[in-house]
């Protein structure tokens, strides 16, 4: 990444990390890894079981359901929000197009961190409901 302040600034983007303040991405970005993945590499596969999260910084991924395409995705999009908060069964595929950089953030280490700041996992609770009432509401139309 080109900076810390970029780093941030891309995790504040994640829906999921909306409410936090500054100080609270900062320890956020803190946690992730800085990944550099090459062009036709799958990053989860369906069915498998996740425990990580991944923001695309740069480049764009295809993802898919039951083999069929769903969309593909680029700098900003969050992969894997679930598996983050609740280690399980991967809900699609998602290959990389291009040579992309994503972070990389793990189960054991965010819920530490959610462990010594409850206003990071009130924050986070928060996001998660606004993102499953989005998808009611869309499921609705």
């Amino acid at each position: 990444m080109a900076s810390s302040d970029s780093k941030v600034a891309l995790i504040g983007s994640v829906s999921l990390f909306k409410g936090l303040s500054r100080k609270e991405l900062e320890q956020i970005a803190q946690l992730v890894d800085d990944v550099d993945i090459p062009a036709g590499k799958v990053l989860v596969r369906q069915g498998e079981n996740g425990a990580e999260m991944f923001i695309i910084a740069t480049g764009s991924v295809r993802i898919e359901r039951n083999g069929e395409f769903i969309r593909d995705a680029g700098p900003g999009t969050a992969i894997g929000e679930m598996a983050l908060l609740s280690e399980g069964p991967r809900t699609a595929t998602v290959t990389t197009n291009e040579p992309t950089r994503i972070l990389l953030a793990g189960h054991r280490e965010f819920h530490q961190l959610m462990e010594e700041h409850p206003t990071i996992r009130l924050a986070i609770l928060g996001g998660l409901a606004s993102k499953i009432r989005m998808l009611d509401e869309a499921e609705a139309h």
